[in-house]
């Protein structure tokens, strides 16, 4: 992370910042009406027992916003280490709860002071997989691909919250008995495992969520880290690899530095396989590994459903000038061939997107340690990159000299990615850098997924 944020609570939109007189208390509206009904809309929140009127609910809506923390493993990481890009919703109303609310013609309730659920607050499997014109590719597509999880620590409920999560959604078990699921550590182990870390639980839960949620009959595979730190991270990237996963999902970051070209070589390049990064989610600013030319850097979105002819609309994720998607020029890394923006002379962040936004995030089943146990809704970009992962693995598996993150780039421009037109991230000296405009830009790439036709060569 880039900047000093002390690990508390998102309050109305904004982070109450230690020792700042400028702390915000601006509501953060979340609209999200449409007429488009999911398939995740029957699984809804405990309505309220009586009708209430059309104007009365929206009037209810027109105060919602959502309070939401980083997650335990957010806080700024020292020289050398990263933070996970998590973000737990604490408490108010989701774009999720607003719309089982209109379809039932009740008032929102709102997420409880404890941040856990009986049941989901957040978008689910139907929904992320209508938003991206996935729902034909994750009934048949992604068997026998395996999306590899990178992250710190151990989760030790991970396999028993997963199969909640799943059994929840009705989706087919995912088992270390079954073959589906494996859990190991950056040497490979199934046994001796690192240090449980209830922070880096709530960012494994999540991760493991979106690729079940995505690629519902994909393998996955968890790898933990003995610690945050950059080298220990990259190692547990290089295990995923040797253990045979295509696709790697790493929804950390941490500040760029000198030494991110020696990372490249040493731990993200690895050509056939599908190598994702979060942006960040401090708005606007570059951090590594996303910087990687290597891997498909991944941008935010605020995700609603929407009247038109798609069922829903994007803009870019963010809440205020030092939260939001992450996006710029690096100052290190160098500017891959197929990436051809013009004012940036080295690698340009971000390449595509996808939700990202507290107020519009996704469902989340987490039991380890105090972080709001039970149903949660997470944001952030670390929802973002196992979802890109995921696409990519139900697109089929790279071609073996290929770098994927060049893919969607061959498909900029085409009815197979979502160009986001609308929002920014922040201030920068270059508009497309922080701006999202029609065609490339530095907060959303070349757009989110409509299909997998931009995630394959």
């Amino acid at each position: 992370m880039r900047t000093t944020t002390p690990n508390s609570p998102h309050i109305a939109g904004r982070w109450r910042r230690m020792g700042s007189a400028a702390a915000a208390t601006a509501a953060l509206l979340v609209a999200g009406f449409g007429t488009a009904a999911h398939a995740s809309a029957a699984t809804a929140t405990t309505t309220a027992a009586h009708k209430v009127s059309a104007k009365a609910i929206a009037a209810q809506v027109a105060k919602a916003h959502v309070r939401y923390e980083k997650a335990g493993c957010g806080a700024t990481p020292k020289k050398g280490y990263a933070a996970c890009n998590a973000l737990r919703v604490t408490g108010g109303t989701t774009a999720f709860m607003e719309r089982q609310a209109a379809l039932k013609g009740v008032a929102p309730k709102t997420v409880k002071p404890n941040a856990a659920s009986d049941s989901p607050t957040g978008y689910g499997p139907s929904d992320i997989q209508s938003a991206y014109g996935l729902t034909d590719a994750a009934a048949s597509n992604g068997s026998g691909e395996t999306v590899a999880i990178v992250d710190a620590y151990d989760d030790p409920n991970a396999e028993e919250d997963l199969a909640t999560y799943r059994s929840y959604y009705g989706l087919s078990d995912c088992t270390t008995d079954n073959g589906c699921f494996k859990k190991v550590s950056q040497t490979g182990s199934t046994t001796s495992l690192p240090s449980a870390d209830s922070g880096w639980a709530g960012e494994e839960s999540l991760d493991l969520d979106m690729v079940s949620a995505t690629c519902p009959n994909c393998n996955i595979l968890l790898v933990e880290a003995k610690s945050a730190s950059d080298a220990n991270l990259g190692t547990a990237v290089n295990e995923a690899v040797k253990l045979g996963a295509k696709f790697v999902s790493n929804s950390y970051g941490g500040s760029e530095s000198s030494s991110d070209t020696t990372y490249d070589t040493s731990y993200y390049k690895h050509a056939g396989v599908a190598i994702t990064a979060s942006a960040g989610d401090e708005g606007y600013g570059a951090e590594y590994p996303a910087a990687s030319r290597y891997v498909t850097a991944v941008g935010g979105t605020a995700l609603k459903t929407s009247s038109n002819s798609r069922g829903w609309t994007e803009s870019v994720w963010k809440t205020s000038s030092t939260e939001g998607t992450g996006s710029g020029c690096s100052a290190y890394d160098a500017k891959p061939s197929w990436q051809t923006d013009t004012s940036c002379s080295k690698r340009m962040i971000s390449d595509v997107s996808a939700v990202a936004d507290p107020a519009t995030g996704v469902s989340v089943y987490d039991s380890y340690g105090s972080d709001g146990t039970g149903w949660n809704t997470y944001g952030g970009t670390s929802a973002s990159s196992p979802l890109i992962a995921s696409v990519y693995a139900l697109a089929g598996t790279p071609g073996s000299s290929d770098y994927p993150a060049e893919y969607p780039y061959a498909a900029a421009g085409t009815s197979a990615l979502n160009d986001v037109t609308s929002g920014n991230n922040g201030s920068c000296s270059v508009s497309y850098y922080c701006t999202a405009t029609s065609g490339y830009d530095g907060p959303t790439g070349w757009g989110t997924p409509e299909g997998t036709d931009a995630f394959t060569g």
